[in-house]
């Protein structure tokens, strides 16, 4: 799960198949790159099936997906490097349009400023053509998006709260200098698709915390990000003002917290903590934890695990 702490941009997921289509058909370097049988196999395969919902289109699809990006993937760096500069000059001529992209969610001047900018990042880098199939997303401060185990992701700019289930592999395959799997990467993917509507979350008020005066008088907030697994949940506490307290209920499991922004105190037990930018602490399960402002603006988050299920979304127990 990923939260804005700064405005942010990333890929998230696979795109709609549509949109894959529309790209193929509408972006030369790029159907140059995959080859035009390897093209002509995908949009067959998916045609008129794009949004089915039986599982043996989906299937289908899933395959056809993993066929064509597995080719592009695997293409040799060379041939990358020249297509790339291709697609930054269509890129250039394409982004003296401002309208939106017919096909696509993203608009034409949006992919081509973002073309010519990653590449002078991470020049000739396959990237530049993965983007073409996933979802390229923008969140503001406080949005949200989850991305389920083996779904494909890349982030691109901005400051985030990045929190994972545990795992024993981070595998790589573009926009890095460090070591790339790329036939790993193309066996252990989902290749589930979807617009990223469906992968932006809604957080809702957090209902076990107690807030003071100060708290209440200035607008400060707790709000919950709540996936759908069973292994974290996260609350962005927000306090306004000098003196502004927030007290979180005792759970049945652990928690870690982090301060993004600004100064205040931690307290636990007859324990009382300096708590700045850049501080974590770790609390333990059934212990009440209070959080105090010294100053304007005061942010933590703080991701847990709930053991019994008291702490849910929709504030029920």
């Amino acid at each position: 799960m990923t939260i804005a702490v700064t405005p942010f941009d990333g890929l998230c997921g696979f795109r709609p198949l549509k949109e894959i289509s529309h790209f193929l058909g509408s972006v030369p370097p790029l159907r140059k790159l995959v080859g035009e049988e390897a093209a002509e196999k995908f949009e067959e395969a998916v045609k008129g099936r794009e949004t089915s919902s039986s599982v043996e289109d989906v299937q289908r699809n899933k395959k056809a997906l993993q066929a064509i990006f597995s080719i592009l993937m695997s293409k040799d760096k060379s041939a990358i490097a020249s297509a790339a500069k291709d697609l930054v000059t269509f890129a250039q001529q394409a982004g003296e349009s401002s309208s939106k992209s017919e096909g696509s969610s993203n608009g034409k001047k949006e992919l081509a400023t973002l073309i010519v900018r990653l590449n002078s990042q991470f020049e000739g880098d396959v990237g530049l053509f993965v983007l073409f199939f996933l979802n390229y997303v923008k969140l503001e401060v406080g949005e949200a998006m989850f991305l389920k185990a083996d779904d494909i992701h890349a982030y691109l700019s901005g400051d985030i709260i990045e929190c994972m289930a545990s795992s024993d592999n981070v595998v790589r395959a573009g926009f890095t200098p460090k070591f790339q799997d790329i036939p790993t990467l193309t066996s252990m993917l989902t290749y589930s698709y979807a617009p990223i509507s469906e992968q932006k979350m809604k957080p809702v008020d957090y209902p076990y915390i107690t807030i003071n005066r100060i708290a209440y008088s200035a607008s400060s907030s707790a709000i919950l990000y709540d996936p759908p697994i069973e292994e974290f949940s996260v609350v962005r506490t927000q306090l306004n003002g000098k003196g502004a307290k927030a007290t979180f209920e005792a759970i049945q499991g652990p928690s870690i917290l982090i301060c993004t922004n600004g100064s205040g105190t931690i307290a636990v037990g007859p324990k009382t903590e300096t708590f700045k930018e850049g501080f974590v602490f770790f609390v333990g399960a059934t212990a009440e934890c209070t959080l105090e402002s010294e100053g304007d603006v005061f942010t933590t988050f703080k991701a847990f695990c709930e053991l019994d299920g008291k702490e849910i979304a929709n504030g029920t127990t």
